[in-house]
């Protein structure tokens, strides 16, 4: 039986409108065309990410969404803020897993591993080497390095501001979004539990899937530039179900047969632990951290079998701040002084350390990717997406605030440090600079009001 064709519309008839785009959906991205990548392409892109990656996760995720989103065309923002939700999801470093996805969505497993490395490698050796040979150093450093780290501080918190700007204009464009992240960030300010984290993305997911629930979310177009899953549902679960076993074997071994030990499995324990239960960041995980490696007693004093000294854990604290890349490679440093207080090598505290508080994260990543398939279509999952990506700029809003108050009250020449985040500000928000030159400036510029003595 013959098909009847379409009638077309009279000469001169103008075109229908193009259909409104939901509240708080990420803007149409119809006739887009998204590049595909090369392992080159991940190489030469992830190693810059790796040396200008300064200012903590919030940074991280603004600086992926304007390389990979608006100027290399990797993915559409629609995908990119689901990975950014998906994250935010699941337990463990969010810019670090977003790091990892993004090249798996291109290039499969190996594209993933790639990426995520070339953007961790720079400071976790760094962090290593600190730990290892400079961690007495830091604890009472020259002025001039105490004004390099302050303008380089003041530097991400610029870009920390600069990201955010750019994700509230595009994920909170509604009142109701605009109000669960403002509400996010308000939490996130004033309580600092494990429990906030998860809890808010769980409020937002029900907020929008009431607000929205007549609201259409049908996913449309093409796949938005995504061209893998990495391994596939099988091997996801796999991956997850590893993940459990080792949490398991690790806990009862910990507290059975290693019980109260100062050995690498013991260490091993605890950042696998808190590397499997952690939302939120560096901001949650350094007081758990703090609790774990700094052995004290019933009134607060020092034991002597402390794995680290409270002032080593600061003086490290404020080197990973300065540094790029995820502040969970402030573990490698913690690593190598436990190992060295007891006669380990260096570099198996850092790689146990390192990889105890990484892995879970990026296991989990990988093991639910393949599962994003599926559920990214289901319209309850879609209309929660407006309100957790909502609340993860709410969080990412809230960094802001308390990294100004925190360099603030940390820098030795506070007004020079407020001076140099405004001219970093405006040099990358609206002057478009090179990222790593605004990097150096800063950097050049607090050293100058270190020589300067703009106290």
């Amino acid at each position: 039986m013959a098909t009847r064709e379409p009638s077309l519309p009279p000469p001169g008839t103008p075109p229908a409108p193009e259909p409104a785009a939901a509240p708080g959906a990420p803007e149409s991205e119809a006739g887009e065309t998204y590049v595909s990548v090369t392992y080159f392409d991940i190489l030469k892109h992830f190693s810059l990410m790796g040396y200008i990656g300064f200012g903590g996760p919030a940074a991280h995720i603004g600086l992926f969404q304007r390389y990979f989103v608006e100027r290399y065309k990797w993915m559409s923002e629609q995908v990119f803020a689901e990975l950014f939700a998906l994250g935010q999801c699941l337990p463990g470093p969010t810019s670090t897993q977003v790091s990892f996805a993004m090249g798996t969505v291109k290039k499969g497993v190996l594209g993933g591993l790639m990426s995520g490395a070339l953007f961790q490698y720079p400071g976790a050796i760094v962090m290593t080497v600190v730990g290892a040979g400079a961690a007495k150093w830091l604890t009472d450093p020259p002025g001039w390095l105490e004004g390099i780290v302050m303008g380089l501080s003041a530097v991400g918190v610029a870009l920390v501001a600069s990201a955010t700007k750019g994700m509230l204009m595009k994920l909170c464009n509604t009142n109701v979004t605009a109000i669960v992240g403002t509400l996010a960030a308000a939490a996130a300010i004033y309580w600092t539990e494990p429990w906030l984290y998860p809890l808010c993305i769980v409020i937002g997911f029900i907020v929008t899937n009431i607000t929205d629930r007549k609201v259409d979310k049908t996913l449309k177009g093409s796949d938005g530039g995504v061209e893998s899953l990495g391994f596939g549902m099988l091997g996801g679960g796999i991956l997850i179900g590893l993940w459990m076993a080792v949490l398991i074997a690790v806990l009862v071994l910990a507290r059975t047969k290693y019980k109260d030990g100062d050995g690498p499995l013991n260490w091993f324990e605890v950042f696998y632990r808190i590397g499997s239960i952690i939302y939120g960041g560096g901001q949650v995980v350094l007081p758990m951290l703090l609790t774990d490696v700094v052995k004290t007693d019933a009134e607060g004093n020092e034991l002597p079998n402390t794995w680290v000294t409270e002032q080593q854990f600061y003086a490290g604290l404020g080197a990973v701040q300065a540094m790029p890349g995820p502040l969970f490679n402030f573990s490698a440093y913690l690593g190598c002084i436990m190992a060295i207080k007891f006669k380990y090598p260096f570099i198996l505290g850092a790689v146990l350390a390192w990889f105890g508080l990484f892995s879970p994260g990026v296991m989990l990543m990988f093991g639910v990717l393949p599962y994003w398939k599926k559920f990214r279509t289901w319209q309850i999952y879609r209309r929660g997406l407006t309100g957790m990506n909502a609340v993860g700029v709410g969080l990412i809003l809230a960094s802001v605030f308390k990294m100004t108050v925190d360099v603030y009250n940390l820098a030795p020449h506070k007004s020079a440090a407020l001076c140099i985040a405004l001219f970093a500000f405006t040099a990358v928000d609206e002057l478009k600079i090179f990222e790593p030159i605004v990097v150096i400036g800063g950097a050049l510029l607090g050293l100058l009001s270190w020589g300067a003595k703009m106290h």
